[in-house]
């Protein structure tokens, strides 16, 4: 069974920085479209960023909401069978509740606004960021 844990999360400063680990066990993450969300409280659930299945590092088939395009940066490491979401220069805006999610097939561009196209899904943890 694929399960998703994610870690990471706190609390941290406007501007800081912090950096979101999902772990996969049950599958190789290389065979999985690979999203993280989120959720503030009072809205609907929304895609942050997605990454490719495939080879490693921080460009290969991402894609970006516009919200965190230039700050966010999503990876994932193979031989951990992990993905990573680095978040910088942090604003109160990006408090939320942040998900991981998996498909077993290629990203889709409908992928950031359709949560319902992923298959699997993490717990979520918490980011908190103070003024």
């Amino acid at each position: 069974q694929v399960q998703l844990v994610e870690s990471g999360g706190g609390s941290v400063q406007a501007g800081g920085s912090l950096r979101l680990s999902c772990a996969v066990s049950g599958a190789i993450s290389s065979d999985y479209c690979m999203g993280w969300f989120r959720q503030a409280p009072g809205k609907e659930r929304v895609g942050v960023a997605t990454i490719h299945p495939g080879g490693g590092g921080t460009s290969y088939g991402t894609s970006y909401d516009d919200s965190v395009r230039g700050r966010f940066i999503i990876s994932r490491d193979n031989a951990k069978n992990t993905v990573y979401l680095q978040m910088n220069s942090l604003t109160a805006e990006d408090r939320a509740m942040y998900y991981c999610a998996a498909v077993n097939r290629f990203c889709w561009d409908i992928d950031l606004v359709l949560a319902a196209g992923f298959q699997y899904w993490g717990q979520g943890t918490q980011v908190t960021v103070s003024s």
